[in-house]
């Protein structure tokens, strides 16, 4: 059995370019038989609370004294555990301001956790979440992947950043990018990247 988690990020709702490419892409993961089974995750929809000096305590230290960081750490937990759960991760993130959404990096903020998905030794920092798949989704008002506004782009490297620092390195990244450039060509990006997912799907069925 294969154990998907699913996390959708945009504000947008059912308008949202990534959130629409997620649902695509569960569909060839289920068509191709490599997802049976979906943990949701709407963080766009229902965001996780940014930290703050008392949850941050608990995250990192696992102080519990208050009914906040109670909540946090019970948070924090119920989200790695979906993590560890899945078999391939999907992540839909929209750029926003050359970057991920605040309420994407609040997730990552609940399950980057020293000692539970890193540990730190002499060696360095070693990613404790291993042996996962993900596919992350990003949606783009403009040209990103290439050209004068490459180096504009805080979006692909922070993600591939924050993944692989957990342990997951096995990343395919799919772009439907120029989403501002017009209808015509939005929809071609949109139909490139659905048809890139659907051959991904097979791939990761084989």
């Amino acid at each position: 059995m294969s154990t998907v988690l699913a996390i959708t990020s945009s504000a947008s709702g059912a308008e949202s370019v990534s959130n629409r490419l997620v649902a695509d892409a569960l569909e060839a993961l289920k068509a191709s038989g490599g997802a049976n089974r979906v943990i949701a995750r709407d963080v766009g929809g229902e965001p996780i609370p940014h930290l703050t000096a008392e949850t941050t305590a608990a995250l990192r230290n696992g102080e519990v004294a208050t009914e906040a960081q109670r909540a946090a750490l019970a948070l924090s937990d119920r989200l790695v555990a979906e993590l560890r759960e899945a078999d391939v991760i999907v992540i839909g993130a929209p750029m926003y301001n050359f970057g991920i959404p605040s309420t994407l990096k609040a997730w990552f903020d609940y399950v980057l956790r020293a000692g539970v998905t890193f540990s730190y030794s002499e060696k360095g920092p070693e990613g404790l979440v291993k042996g996962k798949r993900a596919i992350v989704i990003e949606s783009r008002g403009g040209l990103y992947s290439e050209g004068p506004a490459q180096a504009m782009d805080s979006q692909e490297p922070h993600l591939r950043t924050m993944l692989g620092f957990i342990g997951i390195t096995d990343v395919t990244f799919v772009r439907a990018e120029k989403q501002g450039f017009g209808p015509e060509v939005s929809a071609e990006a949109v139909a490139a990247a659905r048809g890139e997912l659907s051959r991904l799907g097979e791939r990761l069925a084989a």
